[in-house]
Order: structure tokens, then sequence, then C-alpha cells
């Protein structure tokens, strides 16, 4: 039987991108193929400016779970305690990478527990069937295999060629956001995001609204 292994899980308002202000339980898985998640490894890693904590289990409501019901039981459990009212039960599945653990039979067992499913992924491994949403933020220097789906959301900006805004426009998107990277330049990268939004109006400013306003 598969075990999935979870940093945490919680719910909150989506801060970012089409999809801000719902509410929805976070579901972020542990582990990543572009970043160990060590301050030791970041230098060499492939994605160096990950802003989240997806190491181990230790999480709240976090732990390992022997099997997709067990998961989805829990994650229904969250969203209960949550205390939630009326509306689609929402689950946002992330991490770290979470296509690394979230397959075809997880995604069955939170359909039957009456969840509509997101998917926030670096978009280096092919999403599953049967998924409601899915946002792919693609990284330089790492393949993109997801290549179509509801909203593409690069972080902006980044030196590499191959990851500019221009290479991403003819992919299969609803929607195009730049998110200004989260650094010790974060006031020049918003304005920078801004400014290509303006120019290039395909693309949308997306911000982490959830860190403006206190929210996990």
């Amino acid at each position: 039987m598969k075990v999935y292994s979870v940093k945490e899980a919680y719910v909150t308002l989506q801060g970012e991108g089409a999809q801000t202000g719902r509410a929805a339980v976070f579901l972020r898985f542990a582990g990543c193929n572009l970043w160990s998640g060590l301050e030791r490894d970041r230098p060499k890693a492939v994605c160096n400016f990950c802003d989240t904590d997806f190491v181990g289990t230790d999480g709240e409501n976090g732990g390992k779970f022997a099997g997709p019901g067990a998961l989805a039981t829990h994650v229904l459990r969250v969203w209960n305690e949550g205390a939630p009212r009326g509306g689609q039960p929402y689950v946002i599945c992330t991490g770290g990478e979470p296509l690394l653990q979230l397959d075809p039979d997880l995604i069955a067992s939170l359909k039957v527990a009456g969840f509509e499913i997101g998917v926030e992924t670096n978009g280096t491994l092919e999403a599953p069937e049967g998924l409601d949403w899915i946002c792919v933020s693609p990284k330089a220097n790492a393949p993109l295999k997801q290549k179509n789906g509801h909203e593409l959301k690069l972080v902006f900006p980044q030196d590499e060629p191959e990851a500019q805004p221009q290479r991403f426009e003819s992919l299969q998107f609803q929607h195009f956001f730049l998110q200004p990277k989260d650094d010790r330049a974060q006031a020049q990268n918003i304005a920078a995001a801004a400014d290509y939004c303006m120019k290039h109006p395909k693309w949308r400013l997306s911000l982490q609204t959830h860190k403006l306003i206190g929210l996990p």
C-alpha cells in the first residue's frame, strides 16, 4: 500500500493567481525534485529561490498516511475543522512538488470525499487525469512536461533565457501570471513585473496576498 508523506495541511485562503480569495485546504506534500529543501543544497539547486518548508512530515496536520482513503479522510477532517460553511470543498495539492505523490487513486478518493482538486506544480511531471485546476510554475533549467492547464504562474524576474515570459505565451493555458520573486529585491521585482504586465497585457500581476494580510 502506498504511503503518502505530508508536510502540513490547513485551511486558509488561496493568496495567488486566478483563485485568489478562495477558501481551501492546502495539502503540502513533502519532497521536491528540484531542491532537497536543505539550505546547504540551495546554491546548487535547480530551483534556488523557493520560500517554502517542505522537508519532513512535522508540520500542522502533517504525517504519513497509508493509502489514499486515509489521506482523503484526513483532508476532509481538516476542511470540516476549519469551520467552512457552504460552498464547494476545495483542496490545493502543493509542495515541494506534489506530482511526485499525487496519483489517480488519491484523486479518486478526494473526489469521493467531495473535493474539487487543484494542484500547484513546477511542470516537470505530467499531471494525472481528474484534476479540476492545474497551475504550473515553470523553473529555469528544468524540463517542462505539463504544457497545458488553467494558469501558468511564472516567478519574475529570472535571468535565464529559458525562463523569460515570451517562451511560454504559446502554451495552452487560460491565464498567464507574473509573480514577483520574494527576495531582498522584492520592491524592485514588483515594479519590474508590473511594468512588464503593462507592456504585455497577455500577462497579469499575481501578488502573494496571503503574506500581505498575515495568513499562512
